[in-house]
This record gives structure tokens, C-alpha cells and sequence, in this order.
């Protein structure tokens, strides 16, 4: 099997939060941390579980490292759409910060419901 294809979602302005994230890392640790987790979905797709992937339900998953975390979901064609991050800095996720995540998963969502594509659902 073949990778799978990990974009960024950009908004209609070009913006993309997780390249955001990934500049406003300052611990070097991290950045690697990032890259691997990145590295790991790219190579496992639908494939990657836990620890270091976990469903969030409706279709948003958690990458996971050691204090970084990554939110995805996935789209037709082994495609997965990376939609922001954050830096752990207690045991759980301030909720805030899932319905953020998960506000821009239905923004991806909806630009593909637009373009006539269906948004894959892993069960989970």
C-alpha cells in the first residue's frame, strides 16, 4: 500500500492553523514530536491507534504525543486533513479547544460536500 496523503486545511484566506502551530513551537522536542506524529499518519493513515491516535468522534481524531497534540480527520482517496494542534499542558482537553477543532473539521467538511466529495468516517 501506498502512503497517505496528509494536507493542511486552509481557510478561504490561505490561512492554515496547523502551520500556525507547527511555527509557534519553541521546544525542539516538540517539533520532532510533531514531525513524527505527522510521519506516523502519512505512513499508517486509518491504520495508526492508540497512543498515538485517538478518536474524538464525528470524524475528529487526536495524534498524540508526549505534550503535542495534532487534530485530523480523513477524506476519500487515503487523505487526511490536518486541522490544528496544541500543546498539552494538563491530563485532559480543555473543551474549548475540541469544539475549535472540531468546528474546522465541519468546515472541511462542508467545502467538500460543495465540491461534490463525500467525507470519509472511520468508526471509532
Amino acid at each position: 500500500m501506498s502512503d497517505w496523503t496528509v494536507d493542511e486545511h486552509k481557510t478561504a484566506r490561505g490561512q492554515s492553523h496547523f502551520a500556525e502551530f507547527v511555527a509557534g513551537l519553541n521546544d525542539a522536542k516538540d517539533i520532532k514530536d510533531a514531525a513524527v506524529l505527522i510521519g506516523a499518519l502519512q505512513a499508517l493513515g486509518n491504520q495508526l491507534c492508540e497512543p498515538r491516535s485517538k478518536s474524538l468522534n464525528n470524524g475528529l481524531f487526536e495524534l498524540r504525543g508526549t505534550s503535542v497534540r495534532i487534530y485530523y480527520g480523513f477524506l476519500p482517496g487515503r487523505r487526511t486533513v490536518l486541522v490544528g494542534g496544541y500543546v498539552k499542558k494538563r491530563t485532559d482537553t480543555p473543551a474549548d479547544v475540541l469544539q475549535l477543532m472540531r468546528a474546522r473539521l465541519k468546515e472541511v467538511e462542508n467545502e467538500h460536500k460543495k465540491s461534490g466529495a463525500r467525507v470519509a468516517r472511520k468508526k471509532g
